[in-house]
């Protein structure tokens, strides 16, 4: 049976980070027990979304499997996450834009779709996952018509996409801080333990 489709609302898979903790490898295109880690999200998302968008600043052939279409920053030199989020939410084209990161192959359908009925309650605000007192901003939805307002946080010199979303009056879904579904794979002694650690990277 396949999951009906999030209602209005892009995904922006993130891929274009510099991968520091791998030693500068493309994080996204690393394999986890056989598949790249990209891939197990792609096989969770690609059901529920009209329009899989996903950023990446290199790599761009062996990722455009993996998605309608691929986003860069506008900026070089690994900007950090939130000139992804910027560049998606511009490229998105439903009113609500659904955000997770390369690196966490074990979130699964019902969180998303938890997500997003969480956020319809407030039309006009984000919502961000919270791990007991940790945030998860890169975990997270967004409505698409305020990216305006997020350029101009980020012309303002502001970097961070936890605070950006708190400035707009994010909204939280709580979930308990050893939820395995938020383990990730950030390091290379984790991936070759096979294990995932629980939390996701900034």
């Amino acid at each position: 049976m396949t999951d009906p489709l999030l209602p209005s609302c892009s995904i922006l898979l993130l891929a274009g980070g510099r991968g520091q903790r791998m030693g500068g490898q493309d994080k996204g295109l690393i394999e986890w027990q056989g598949r790249p880690l990209i891939e197990w999200l792609h096989d969770v998302v690609r059901p529920l979304t009209d329009e899989l968008l996903l950023s990446c600043n290199r790599n761009q052939p062996r990722y455009a499997v993996y998605a309608d279409r691929l986003i860069t920053d506008e900026e070089e030199g690994f900007p950090g996450p939130l000139a992804g989020i910027r560049a998606g939410l511009v490229a998105a084209r439903n009113p609500w834009m659904l955000l997770l990161p390369c690196d966490t192959p074990l979130i699964d359908r019902a969180l998303l779709h938890s997500i997003y009925s969480a956020a319809l309650s407030t039309p006009d605000k984000p919502l961000m996952l919270r791990r007991g007192a940790q945030w998860e901003p890169l975990i997270s939805i967004i409505p698409t018509d305020l990216h305006e307002q997020i350029d101009e946080y980020w012309r303002d010199g502001e970097r961070s996409p936890q605070r950006v979303l708190l400035k707009l009056g994010a909204n939280e879904l709580r979930i308990e801080p050893d939820d395995p579904r938020l383990a990730n794979i950030n390091t290379p002694e984790l991936l070759k333990t096979g294990m995932p650690t629980t939390g996701t990277s900034r």
